[in-house]
C-alpha cells in the first residue's frame, strides 16, 4: 500500500504541474496589466516599472512561468541578491537553507502562492486559509446529508423495487440530478428563507460566522448552514440513491446472498451483514468525486447565500481579475481532489479485499 501511495503521489505531482501550466498560460493571455492591477487607481510610471521588475512582469511569459513554478515548489532556488527576482526574494516567505550553488541557494519552504492584486498585498495563502475552512464545513455537511439520506432511501428503494415508493424515489432523484444548483439555491432561499421565514426562522443569506451587533467579535451561526448545505447536497443525494439502489439489487442476486437467505436469515440480517458493505463500492467512488467537486462547485451556492467561503472568493476574484487568488484557489482545489482520490482508493480496497492496490 505504501508503494501505491508513493506512486499515486508522484502522478499527482505531475497532474498538478499540468494544472499549473494550463492555468498560468490561460490567465496570462487575458487582457490587462498585472502591475497596474496591483497599483489600483494610482498612476506613477516609476512605481509601475518598479512593480514590474519586482514581480518579474517585465520578463517573457516563459520566464515568468518558471518564476511561478519556483514560487510553488517546496524546494526552490533563492537568489542572494534581494533586488533580483530571477529567484525569489527572502522577504516573501520564511525558509530553511539547504545548500548553495554559486550566487544562489537552494531552500526549503512552503509553496508560495504570491499576493493578491486587490487586497493591499495580502498573501493568497492567507486569503485561502480564511475562506477554505468555511467551504470545507459546507461540503462536509452536504456530503454527510447526501450519504446518510441517500443510502437509507437507496436501500429502501431496492427492497421495495417496482412499488409506488420506489417510483416516487426515482422521480425525486431524477429531479435532484436535473435541477441546476444555482436554481435550487434561489428557490430554497426564497421559499424557506422568505416565504416560510416565520416557521423556519432561517435567513435568505448568511455565513457561518456573524459579527455581533456591537461589532466586538464574531460568533458561529449554525442555522445559516442549513439551506446551503441542503442545496449543495441535493445532486449527490440523488446520485447516491440511484447507485445504492442498483448496486444493492445486483448484490441481492448473488449466490452467497441466496445461500444466506436459505439458512433462515431475515432480510434485515442479510442486508446488514452481507449485502450492504459489498454494495457500497460504487457509492464510495461517486462520493469521492462529488466531495472534491463540491469544493469547486460551491461557487454559485456560496455566492447566492452570501456564504464567505472559497467559492464566493473565487467569484469576487474573477470580477476584479485578481489572478493570483484565482490561480491559487484552483491549485488548492486540484490538490485536494488528488488527495481525496488517493484516500478513496485505499477505502475501496478495504471495502472489497478483491481489489489490489498496485
Amino acid at each position: 500500500m505504501f508503494q501505491y501511495i508513493v506512486n499515486k503521489s508522484f502522478y499527482g505531482l505531475l497532474t498538478l504541474l499540468g494544472v499549473v501550466t494550463v492555468i498560468f498560460f490561460l490567465f496570462n493571455i487575458l487582457p490587462g496589466d498585472p502591475a497596474r492591477m496591483l497599483m489600483g487607481q494610482r498612476e506613477d510610471s516609476e512605481q509601475l516599472q518598479n512593480i514590474k521588475k519586482k514581480y518579474g512582469f517585465d520578463k517573457p511569459t516563459t520566464t515568468q512561468y518558471f518564476y511561478y513554478v519556483n514560487d510553488l515548489s517546496p524546494i526552490s532556488i533563492h537568489s542572494k541578491n534581494e533586488e533580483d527576482y530571477t529567484f525569489l526574494s527572502a522577504e516573501k516567505y520564511s525558509y530553511s537553507k539547504l545548500f548553495s550553488i554559486g550566487e544562489s541557494q537552494v531552500v526549503l519552504k512552503y509553496p508560495y502562492l504570491r499576493e493578491s492584486f486587490q487586497k493591499n498585498g495580502k498573501k493568497v495563502s492567507e486569503v485561502i486559509s480564511e475562506t477554505l475552512p468555511n467551504t470545507a464545513v459546507l461540503a462536509i455537511v452536504a456530503i454527510v446529508i447526501a450519504i446518510s439520506i441517500g443510502i437509507v432511501l437507496g436501500v429502501l428503494s431496492a427492497l421495495y423495487k417496482d412499488t409506488f415508493f420506489d417510483r416516487i424515489i426515482a422521480i425525486i432523484s431524477t429531479l435532484g440530478m436535473s435541477v441546476p444548483s444555482f436554481f435550487s439555491a434561489i428557490l430554497f432561499a426564497w421559499f424557506f428563507g422568505f416565504v416560510l421565514h416565520k416557521f423556519t426562522n432561517l435567513e435568505m443569506t448568511g455565513s457561518l460566522y456573524e459579527v455581533d451587533d456591537f461589532g466586538e467579535g464574531s460568533y458561529i451561526k449554525w442555522k445559516n448552514l442549513i439551506l446551503p448545505a441542503l442545496v449543495l447536497g441535493i445532486r449527490p443525494l440523488a446520485v447516491v440513491i440511484q447507485l445504492m439502489r442498483n448496486s444493492l439489487l445486483e448484490t441481492l442476486n448473488q449466490d452467497y446472498v441466496r445461500t444466506a437467505k436459505a439458512k433462515g436469515l431475515s432480510t434485515y440480517q442479510v442486508v446488514k451483514t452481507h449485502a450492504l458493505k459489498n454494495s457500497l463500492n460504487p457509492v464510495v467512488t461517486a462520493i469521492s468525486g462529488w466531495f472534491a467537486s463540491m469544493l469547486a462547485g460551491a461557487v454559485f451556492v456560496e455566492y447566492i447565500f452570501n456564504w464567505n467561503g472559497l467559492g464566493k472568493e473565487i467569484v469576487n476574484a474573477l470580477n476584479t481579475l485578481d489572478l493570483p487568488v484565482i490561480m491559487g484557489s484552483v491549485l488548492v482545489i486540484a490538490t485536494l481532489f488528488i488527495i481525496i482520490n488517493i484516500l478513496v482508493d485505499v477505502i475501496y480496497s478495504w471495502l472489497d479485499p478483491r481489489v489490489k492496490l498496485n
